[in-house]
């Protein structure tokens, strides 16, 4: 009898059978968990890590200070770090200038190299943690930095964190630390570095939990916005930090215009968002906003906040039961974070992972300390010389004097590390002038209320001082604000100062005083100042013969400003921020327009203009060319120069580009940076100059109408020149159509 066939469905049987074998070979050799594989994409590993997480387990991760999974083999970690001009709060660190004395540099190479060295010992430090099993706070990879909030206001406290008050500076500097920061490998993150505070955040300190911003959208998108926008589109960085006030009524932790609507739609951000510490609460406890911290912690989520630097996402969970949120909005919000730390290493073999090479002896190591020293040097600026600088080698005896001269803190300003051996100005002087006797006297407290430990009393260090002087062939008064007296939220209350902010705009009265006696001696007086912000100093400039800004020079900041005063350099930083005089009346300091503001506003007088700088030699700037004189919005012009050091020593010129609109339609400002080359020149040498400006970009303004950036056609002006008030050439060119 014939064997019966029946028909077989080929492709159907192949599947069943491939899926049997899949089955089979599951059970009897286990695969690895996929996020455990190195080979799969962030993307994928991340996903998967979440599906197998717990809610309670998801809103646990969600928290700066995120605990272990130990069933998913999660580590403890604390996303809080900090590293502003050095890894900070995580014990001995390379210190480098504050970031207001980094912006003082107008040097984006150096910039580059300073985040470089922080993220090296960064990564260090974080090897050395992981080694002995320690996940706490500032210890981690991700860096709440850098601050490129604008510095609209002298009076702000915080404004020694951030690049000055122009936003194109800003952008420059700000994406230049970041590419440091995060560094180049194309797999892995070396750090993550974090855009903050977004947005329109300067002060008041005492109000920042309540304030409640109202700016114009010109405002909010040609001078609040631009760096956040060049740091996400450039520079990449992987976290955006919201702020604590509102802003148009949203919580800047918590709105959906500019965590969704402007980061992600319109400018394609693909990192995580962290909130402020706390900012969540303040949703409802201070803002009042909603009523619960449940609702806070549901709206922060909805809108955008994907990490809580603080406890209130806790109330998620119970947000979750409430039907405020779902568990696809935690997971929404929690891929990113994990992604975050795939990319950064923490779950794969180290030998996989090129920064986990980098030894613990990188730290504070000798190139890194010269770096710093570096960096101090080119921060200095010089703000009057009537001739009595470069000081003289052959000085029989100095005298040094004031409450700054002979202390480390005036060198590191806020969100600082430990410097292995700090060189205060005193030492610096001393080590610069080693056959000169250096008498030093404190002479004048910082400030009314804060006496210098170990000083005389204040009358006696008086007399002290002025006997010194009459005996010293030059003065050095060291003097200014240190970061005791200005910075984030203080619990601070003295003449000139409150809670971090200031106040009174001029130099301390107890140290104006001494000044001034000390002038009347007839010896030359140098004013050497440490500050995070611009002094009103009218008295200073009018009668002294020359003066050296210092900003907070970090670990080596003695050193150079010894450097700068004996000659050793040429003193080349330049005025990030504008000095105004003591009786200019300010905008209220919580207006957030930017009428009457900064240089790109101001319509006063100046006591020194944004991008002012001296230096001990001269430069000529001629031949300036532009390719074209008529351009469409889209087109480019290329604008060179020729700049020559004339004088007889080698010095630092910093050639800065300014365009001004000479018949615009709209509102502009006075006049715009756009461009900057800092470039060191022998005697006698000369070097061409090249920018490259586009209308579209460097002419943009905010149309608020049509909700859009347009250029208006007309006349526009390219200046160069060495400051903002000290234009060398000028050109007229046209857009059109």
């Amino acid at each position: 009898m014939p064997t019966k066939r029946f028909p077989v469905n080929k492709p159907r049987f192949n599947a069943i059978f491939a899926a049997i074998m899949l089955t089979l070979s599951a059970s009897a050799w286990p695969q690895t968990d996929a996020y455990k594989d190195p080979k799969l994409s962030f993307e994928q590993r991340a996903a998967d890590l979440v599906s197998r997480m717990t809610l309670e387990e998801k809103v646990s991760q969600m928290q700066n200070a995120a605990p272990a999974i130990p069933r998913l083999g999660i580590p403890a970690y604390d996303w809080w770090n900090e590293g502003l001009h050095g890894v900070a709060r995580a014990g001995q660190a390379t210190v480098f200038p504050q970031a207001i004395g980094l912006a003082a540099t107008f040097d984006t190479t150096l910039m580059h190299q300073v985040a470089t060295t922080i993220s090296d010992e960064a990564r260090a430090k974080y090897n050395d943690f992981e080694r002995r099993g320690m996940h706490a706070r500032y210890e981690g990879l991700t860096f709440w930095s850098p601050n490129i909030n604008i510095f609209r206001d002298p009076r702000w406290g915080r404004g020694q964190e951030t690049y000055g008050e122009d936003p194109f500076l800003t952008s420059r500097m700000g994406v230049a630390f970041v590419r440091g920061m995060q560094g180049d490998d194309p797999k892995y993150r070396k750090l993550d570095a974090t855009a903050k505070h977004y947005a329109v955040h300067s002060g008041p300190e005492s109000e920042r939990h309540r304030f409640d911003v109202h700016p114009s959208e010109r405002d909010l998108y040609e001078t609040y916005l631009p760096a956040f926008q060049a740091l996400v589109q450039e520079g990449k960085v992987d976290a955006v930090m919201g702020a604590y006030n509102r802003v148009d009524g949203e919580s800047a932790s918590a709105s959906p215009r500019l965590l969704q609507d402007i980061l992600r739609k319109q400018w394609g951000f693909d990192g995580y968002t962290v909130s402020d510490c706390d900012a969540v609460e303040d949703i409802y406890k201070n803002h009042k906003i909603v009523q619960s911290a449940e609702q806070a912690a549901a709206l922060a989520l909805k809108s955008g906040m994907d990490l809580n630097c603080g406890t209130t996402y806790a109330a998620l969970t119970q947000a979750v039961h409430d039907g405020l949120v779902s568990e696809s909005d935690i997971d929404h919000a929690l891929k990113p974070l994990m992604m975050a730390r795939f990319r950064l290493g923490m779950f794969d073999p180290p030998q996989l992972v090129p920064w986990s090479r980098l030894p613990y002896a990188v730290n504070q190591s000798p190139q890194h300390d010269e770096l710093a020293r570096r960096a101090a040097d080119e921060s200095m600026v010089l703000l009057k010389n009537n001739g009595v600088l470069p000081l003289s080698p052959n000085l029989h005896r100095i005298a040094v004097i004031g409450p700054t001269a002979d202390d480390v803190a005036p060198l590191l300003g806020n969100y600082h590390g430990t410097p292995k051996a700090p060189v205060t100005i005193l030492q610096g002087i001393r080590d610069a002038a080693p056959n000169a006797q250096v008498i030093y006297v404190h002479g004048a407290d910082l400030v009314e209320g804060i006496h210098g430990s170990g000083a005389a009393s204040p009358a006696e260090s008086y007399r002290q001082a002025l006997d010194a002087a009459q005996k010293a062939d030059v003065v050095i008064f060291a003097g200014g604000l240190t970061a005791d007296l200005e910075g984030e939220e203080m619990k601070v209350h003295y003449p000139g100062f409150a809670g971090g902010d200031r106040t009174d705009l001029r130099l301390p009265a107890t140290q104006e005083k001494l000044l001034e006696s000390l002038q009347a001696t007839g010896k030359p007086v140098v004013l050497v100042l440490t500050t995070g912000s611009a002094l009103a100093i009218d008295w200073a400039k009018q009668h002294l013969p020359a003066i050296l800004l210092a900003w907070y020079p970090g670990q080596r900041g003695g050193t150079a400003v010894a450097d700068a005063l004996f000659g050793r350099t040429d003193p080349a930083g330049r005025l990030p921020v504008t000095f105004y005089k003591a009786d200019e009346k300010l905008p209220p300091f919580n207006d957030y327009r930017m009428e009457g503001r900064t240089y790109r506003y101001f319509k006063g007088e100046t006591l020194y203009p944004f991008g002012y700088g001296l230096s001990y030699t001269r430069f000529a700037y001629s031949d300036l060319q532009l390719d074209r004189t008529k351009v469409a919005p889209g087109d480019h012009i290329k604008i060179t120069l020729k700049v020559k050091n004339t004088g007889e020593r080698a010095g630092d010129e910093v050639v800065q580009l300014y365009l001004k609109p000479l018949h615009a339609v709209h509102a502009r400002v006075n006049e715009a940076l756009r461009g900057f080359q800092r470039m060191p020149l022998q005697p006698g040498e000369e070097q061409t100059v090249s920018f490259d400006i586009s209308p579209a970009t460097d002419l943009k303004y905010y149309d608020d109408v049509h909700h859009a950036y347009a250029v208006d056609p007309g006349s526009y002006r390219v200046q160069i020149g060495a400051s903002s008030a000290d234009i060398r050439l000028a050109q007229d060119f046209v857009v059109g159509q």
